[in-house]
C-alpha cells in the first residue's frame, strides 16, 4: 500500500503539472470560465480530501474563484496543497490508513477508511482533467497525455509545474 499511495500521488502531480503547462501555453484555456472553475474544483477537493484524511485541526476553508484574482494563485493554491499531501502520505502510519473517517460533506456522513478516501481524491482529478483536456482541444489546444501508464513510460518523472 504505501508504493501504492506514494505512485498515485506522485501521478496525480504530475498530471496536474502537465495540464497547468499546456494551460499557459494556450492563453485561451485560462481565461476559459469552465476551465478556470474545474480548476478550483480539483484543488478545492484535493484540499477537503487532506483535510478530511488529516487531524483536522480547524474548519475546512471553502474558496471561491473570486478568491484567486489569477490563475497563477489558483496554481500556487494546487502546488501548496500537493506540498501538503506530499507530506502527509509519506508520514503516513500504515494502521491508521485503515481507520474509518467520516467524510462530513455526505448526508448522513460516509465513513471510509484513510487510504479509500485518498485514492478517491485520487481518482475525481483524473476524471475532471479529461473533462479540462476535452475543452481544451475545443479551445483549438492541444491537451497532454497524462494516463498513469503514460506517466510509467516516461519513468515516472517529477511534475514540472513550469
Amino acid at each position: 500500500m504505501n508504493s501504492y499511495l506514494d505512485e498515485l500521488y506522485a501521478h496525480q502531480e504530475w498530471a496536474d503539472a502537465e495540464h497547468w503547462r499546456a494551460f499557459e501555453a494556450h492563453p485561451a484555456a485560462l481565461a476559459d470560465r469552465a476551465i478556470r472553475e474545474r480548476q478550483l474544483h480539483i484543488h478545492l477537493v484535493q484540499h477537503a480530501f487532506l483535510w478530511v484524511t488529516g487531524p483536522r485541526t480547524s474548519e475546512f476553508e471553502f474558496k471561491k474563484l473570486d478568491d484567486f484574482p489569477s490563475m497563477a494563485d489558483l496554481k500556487k493554491y494546487g502546488r501548496q496543497g500537493f506540498e501538503q499531501m506530499s507530506e502527509f502520505v509519506k508520514k503516513k502510519d500504515l494502521d491508521r490508513m485503515e481507520e474509518l473517517i467520516e467524510v462530513v460533506w455526505f448526508k448522513p456522513p460516509l465513513k471510509i477508511s484513510r487510504r479509500q478516501a485518498l485514492t478517491q481524491a485520487a481518482m475525481h482529478s483524473h476524471y475532471h482533467r479529461g473533462q479540462n483536456a476535452t475543452r481544451l482541444r475545443e479551445l483549438g489546444g492541444t491537451p497532454p497525455g497524462t494516463d498513469f501508464i503514460e506517466w510509467l513510460h516516461q519513468g515516472q518523472p517529477d511534475a514540472r509545474w513550469s
